[in-house]
């Protein structure tokens, strides 16, 4: 694995997941359609068993934890398999944990000042999150000249339409998004629907 998240794919698909069971044949469509970086947010009880079946039964993935809020979520998903962390937000405590958990991360931020304070801790890659509501490409676009080094994953509202305006921004690496992995494909078992519209969203380039 490259050792940026940002450079996996254009697209880092954002997937909520209720069941565990839809874990693999979900990971297995967003792979092949050109997404293998996927982010499983620990929103719901099934998570860490989801991480955990994709890293054992989707080599070609390769699967992360989102909404990463302490340094019990960090230790608890690198131990199910998480090969990335990323988090809507950070604080010391977690930071220092995610440093140390030897796999890659982005912390979150939606401020120069938190951008200006993980750069003097050395972290040059971050998420942007909820990047819409916090100024979407204006913003990250005005961050560009004072604060070159910074590069970002924004997410947060963020569709295919929108996409390619943040990706054609020179600290933008990649995009989070939900739009490939919609709830009722999910629900209705429509692997084929997440395959064609990952292959949409792998196609994005800026």
């Amino acid at each position: 694995m490259t050792s940026s998240v940002l450079d996996l794919a254009p697209v880092v698909p954002v997937v909520v997941l209720e069941d565990a069971a839809d874990a693999v044949p979900l990971a297995r469509a967003l792979v092949a359609g050109g997404l293998p970086a996927i982010e499983v947010t620990l929103r719901t009880a099934a998570a860490l068993d989801a991480i955990g079946a994709i890293a054992a039964e989707v080599p070609d993935a390769v699967v992360g934890a989102g909404t990463v809020i302490s340094v019990r979520n960090v230790a608890d998903t690198v131990a199910a398999g998480a090969r990335f962390l990323v988090s809507p937000g950070w604080t010391d405590s977690l930071l220092d944990a995610m440093k140390a958990s030897g796999v890659p991360f982005l912390p979150g931020v939606s401020t120069t000042s938190e951008v200006v304070a993980l750069l003097e801790r050395e972290v040059t890659e971050m998420k942007f999150f909820p990047a819409e509501a916090a100024g979407g490409t204006a913003y990250l676009k005005a961050l560009s000249a004072p604060l070159p080094q910074a590069r970002f994953c924004p997410t947060g509202g963020i569709s295919l339409a929108s996409a390619p305006s943040y990706l054609a921004l020179p600290n933008v690496g990649c995009v989070g998004g939900s739009w490939m992995v919609p709830a009722d494909a999910v629900a209705a078992k429509d692997w084929a629907r997440v395959e064609r519209l990952a292959s949409e969203a792998s196609a994005l380039r800026g």
